[in-house]
């Protein structure tokens, strides 16, 4: 591959909102971050963004909110196809790199409207929960195969992600890893709260079905019956729909002395958070492409990772399968 000789102009497509911190939004803000530093010109292009605070950021679409692979997520209504033209003809980028499965509301028409000096490159971040979701992405696929066509290059952050797009949209694709800042987890310092002797066990996610932080407050639960075990508190990082329920559940078993929650962890307190856990437990059942929570506990050097046995976290743990455990036991 020849490296550009010259700052490129790149735009970073995403049909949901940047504002959440989750996994999509943390890799297209990590590498477009990058590559401003490499001195290229970075723009976002993205649905309803209203809170993330980064230069030329273009909110292409109104969102929708929806439920989609076991997660609530946004989509954009239809965008106009001639605002979109006009965009690219104002802006005329180098590359547009957009995540995929992309919309095709906005997303599709993007790639559609770009000239022919615009090198288009796709990211494929999901892998999938169950049947219906693996259905609802093939006929997806074939919703969006003029806009499928038009891509130069496919990536996939992940071995289960890679296969998901073979099977779903029928593309090849070369696997390009989630990424990190290691330097800012690795540095972290602990949070005094937690830096004495007692055992912390963290928790950091959303707090809806899949994630399992349901099964790891019922194995506390039992931890907490056992009279010879060590101090103990976990740190449940997080906020999501099951919040009520889980808080509940900790009231009612009797373990408020023992679980803390709490609640959304901005990304400047994250690190530091993880610097404070002896033990990170992820007990995903499903529907991780990646865990780039696994790569930011095994930088922080502190804390021993445990995590679901799910196709996404083995990837990221194939060398050390001894990690990972079945998260429904």
């Amino acid at each position: 591959m020849t490296l550009p000789t010259k700052p490129l102009k790149i735009g970073l497509v995403l049909d949901t909102s940047l504002d959440p911190p989750d996994g999509v939004q943390q890799y297209v803000v990590g590498i477009g971050e990058w590559m401003r530093g490499q001195g290229h010109n970075v723009h976002y292009l993205v649905g309803q963004t209203e809170h993330r605070q980064l230069p030329n950021i273009h909110s292409l679409a109104r969102n929708i909110t929806t439920r989609f692979n076991g997660n609530q997520t946004t989509i954009p209504l239809p965008t106009s196809r001639r605002k979109l033209r006009n965009f690219l003809e104002t802006e005329q980028f180098d590359v547009l790199h957009v995540q995929v499965p992309h919309s095709p509301f906005m997303s599709q028409r993007l790639i559609l409207a770009a000239g022919p000096q615009t090198t288009v490159i796709g990211t494929f971040h999901i892998a999938p929960t169950g049947r219906l979701v693996s259905l609802a992405t093939r006929l997806l696929g074939v919703w969006l195969r003029p806009s499928l066509k038009r891509f130069d290059r496919m990536l996939s952050v992940s071995i289960a992600a890679q296969a998901f797009a073979k099977v779903t949209f029928r593309m090849a694709s070369d696997i390009s890893p989630n990424v990190i800042e290691y330097d800012k987890f690795h540095k972290a310092l602990p949070l005094p709260a937690y830096d004495d002797a007692v055992t912390t066990i963290l928790f950091l996610g959303r707090l809806v079905p899949r994630k399992g932080c349901q099964i790891l407050l019922a194995a506390l639960n039992k931890l907490a019956k056992q009279p010879d075990l060590p101090p103990f508190r976990a740190v449940i990082c997080g906020k999501g729909q099951l919040e009520a329920r889980l808080r509940d559940y900790v009231r009612d078993n009797g373990l408020t002395d023992k679980v803390e929650f709490t609640g959304f962890v901005s990304e400047t307190d994250k690190p530091r958070y993880y610097a404070s856990a002896d033990i990170a437990v992820f007990p995903s059942s499903g529907g991780e492409s990646f865990g780039i929570v696994l790569l930011e506990a095994m930088a922080s050097g502190h804390a021993v990772v445990l995590a679901g046995d799910n196709p996404g976290y083995r990837s990221v743990l194939a060398d050390q399968p001894e990690l990972l455990f079945n998260p429904h036991d």
